[in-house]
């Protein structure tokens, strides 16, 4: 039986797949370098008698996350620019895939539901820098995990 992880069961922080769908139009966001999206459960302290200490109840939860991404797409600011000339608010669904073919867990797909951007840059230049990058914060409402991690061996 194993005791350890394998070295090559790390899975590679850079091969993975993002796609975000717009309004019924799905693009491959390839010129993404980082993405993290989180959940945090929300709670209340319950009071109970003969316990000189609270208990905590999970009573739902909040999606947040954040991506840095080349600055080479308008997408975002096509998005900010429709709410402050329409105030009309976009919500899409990002798809990230983690698969490394050499790793023995196969591959995970999250879709993160109803995202929404937090706000973003509308121009930017850096005459000192090797190319150009951009921040995007976001809350999301849902998630699916339709493909799930497989067990390394040793686990069970």
């Amino acid at each position: 039986m194993e005791r350890t992880m394998k070295a090559k069961d790390a899975v590679s922080a850079s091969l993975a797949e993002c796609f975000i769908t717009i309004e019924g139009n799905r693009y491959n966001f390839m010129q993404a370098i980082n993405l993290e999206a989180s959940i945090e459960k929300t709670k209340s302290e319950i009071p109970i008698l003969g316990k000189t200490g609270k208990g905590n109840k999970s009573t739902g939860w909040k999606g947040t996350g954040s991506a840095t991404f080349h600055y080479n797409t308008s997408i975002f600011r096509n998005i900010l620019y429709r709410f402050k000339e329409t105030g009309e608010d976009v919500y899409f669904d990002i798809q990230i895939t983690n698969e490394d073919p050499t790793s023995s867990v196969g591959r995970q797909t999250v879709i993160l539901k109803d995202c929404n951007i937090d706000g973003g840059i509308l121009a930017k230049f850096d005459a000192d820098a090797e190319y150009l990058d951009e921040d995007m914060d976001f809350t999301f409402e849902d998630f699916e995990i339709p493909e799930k991690f497989k067990m390394l061996p040793g686990m069970q």
